[in-house]
């Protein structure tokens, strides 16, 4: 047996290589002795045990390599061909057709999905486009939206944010037109939240107005054919012309102070002048975080203002302290730092124009309010003028009222009570009554006290005022209004009150 010896169809398929033509090389019937007994045995016999096939160097099959064979015991002849590479690649034209199939998949994938947002993006233009129309009407009209109004347009505006973070995720190519979206549609959603603000203000107001009509109506009912007599009006806004609280509103929540929820101390209130009643402008004063040091505050000429954060003006002082700040005739009144000096700033350019000593009033956090530090003067204004309720060591920590010459600051009169300072978590002035507050639970103050300084009585009173947080932290009235205004925990608070319709 003869190892490495090429078969006679191995060489056969190698010579037609060399020709470019396999065909007329491979043996019919008629060429097969000729091939088998001359020309393959001749070119065999002339090969050594170990000879390989080696085309000329001048042969067109130079290319090829590493052919071998063998014949078996039973005179099988085996072989083995390496083709060159000038074949045909048809593993690498399989490869790319697979590979192009993919690609074709891929992209008629992404395609869709582009049809989809194109789609998507129609029908939430039109619906952004029907929203811009809704929000148009209420901000035109008087009308008071329900919260489902609100709710649902909330949840439109939620579904195309969420379209619009998956196009900017998925989008190849410019952005400018999904980020104007984008930019739209949260305009959308603070616009919206500013209107919830606002309308949720307006349903307070006209439920009480409901609530008033429907009292007046069984009133009208219950006196039907008979002879009652008929009840006085309510007091004119400003005038003193009732028999004092008896009863106080839920309050309404008008926004968190413009400094943020840290900042729990604070005051506000609305500018008050006899010769102007109703045209006072709003402030806002928050302490710093330390519930001590009043350093900024702001003003606005009106409501709307104010629930929208805009118009404001802003001003620093470096010398006030605690929640006993009070406005009064365009003029902020206020506790000086560590003193018991009271100073007088006008609004018009923050600048202090008097100061002058409370005599003997306690400070620096003595007799403060209950729960409420650095509170040792409270300034108050009501239909009289100006206000300060303080205590001293004379008093033992008993509640003082001075009525104060809002030019001078100078005290005019001082009445001295019996109701210890510290158990009060606040008070307020009315017609020259003070009412004075206590805490009942995280969810309830009481308006307790009372003292009259125009006959010197004074008595107990239970008046249930509900608040929205643990703390009050000051209370301010205002004679034309009728409400007060208080802060409660940084939040801001607007209580109506009823008074007895019965003069004293």
């Amino acid at each position: 047996m003869r190892t490495g010896l090429l078969c006679p169809l191995a060489l056969l398929f190698l010579l037609g290589q060399t020709t470019g033509n396999l065909e007329p090389l491979v043996p019919g019937p008629s060429s097969s002795s000729f091939l088998d007994s001359v020309f393959v045995s001749n070119f065999i016999s002339g090969l050594s045990s170990n000879d390989s096939f080696t085309p000329s160097p001048g042969s067109e099959s130079q290319s090829l390599s590493n052919f071998t064979g063998f014949e078996d015991d039973h005179g099988t002849c085996h072989c083995s061909v390496t083709l060159p590479d000038t074949t045909f690649p048809v593993q690498r034209v399989e490869r790319l057709e697979f590979t192009a199939h993919v690609l074709s998949q891929k992209f008629e994938k992404e395609l869709s999905k582009v049809r989809e947002y194109v789609q998507l993006i129609s029908v939430y233009e039109k619906k952004l486009s029907n929203l811009t129309v809704r929000v148009e009407i209420m901000e035109t009209d008087t009308i008071s939206y329900t919260e489902l109004d609100f709710e649902l347009i909330k949840i439109e505006v939620k579904e195309m944010e969420k379209l619009i973070i998956q196009l900017k995720d998925n989008f190849v190519g410019s952005t400018t037109i999904v980020d104007q979206l984008e930019v739209e549609i949260r305009n959308m959603s603070l616009l919206v939240e500013q209107l919830e603000t606002l309308d949720k203000n307006n349903v307070l107001a006209i439920r009480r107005e409901i609530l008033a009509l429907k009292n007046r109506l069984k009133e009208c009912e219950a006196s039907k054919g008979e002879n009652v007599t008929v009840s006085p009006p309510p007091p004119a806004p400003g005038s003193c012309g009732h028999g004092g609280v008896v009863n106080i509103s839920k309050p309404t929540i008008v926004q968190l102070n413009w400094r943020g929820f840290s900042f729990k101390y604070g005051a506000w209130g609305r500018d008050y002048s006899p010769q102007q009643p109703n045209g006072g402008l709003y402030w806002v004063a928050p302490l710093n975080t330390d519930g001590r040091y009043l350093e900024y505050y702001r003003l606005y000429n009106t409501l709307d203002d104010l629930l929208l954060y805009i118009n404001a003006r802003e001003y620093r002082i470096t010398y006030g302290q605690g929640s006993g700040t009070a406005v009064y005739k365009n003029y902020m009144y206020v506790n000086m730092y560590t003193s018991r000096n009271i100073a007088k700033i006008n609004l018009n350019g923050s600048r202090v124009e008097v100061t002058q000593t409370l005599p003997d009033a306690a400070y620096n956090n003595r007799f403060s309010y209950a729960n409420v530090n650095w509170q040792d003067i409270d300034l108050a204004v009501d239909e009289n003028g100006l206000w300060v309720i303080y205590a001293t060591e004379a008093s033992t920590g008993n509640m003082v009222i001075s009525k104060l010459n809002d030019t001078t600051l100078t005290v005019l009169d001082t009445w001295y009570t019996r109701q210890y300072k510290p158990s009060v978590s606040n008070a307020f002035m009315v017609c020259g009554v003070l009412y004075a507050t206590r805490t009942l639970n995280t969810r309830e103050e009481e308006i307790f006290y009372y003292y009259d300084t125009n006959t010197g009585r004074e008595g107990s009173l239970n008046v249930v005022m509900p608040k929205m947080r643990e703390r009050v932290q000051s209370i301010n009235y205002h004679p034309f209004d009728q409400k007060l205004f208080v802060y409660n925990d940084g939040y801001l608070l607007n209580y109506d009150l009823i008074f007895n319709k019965e003069p004293k």
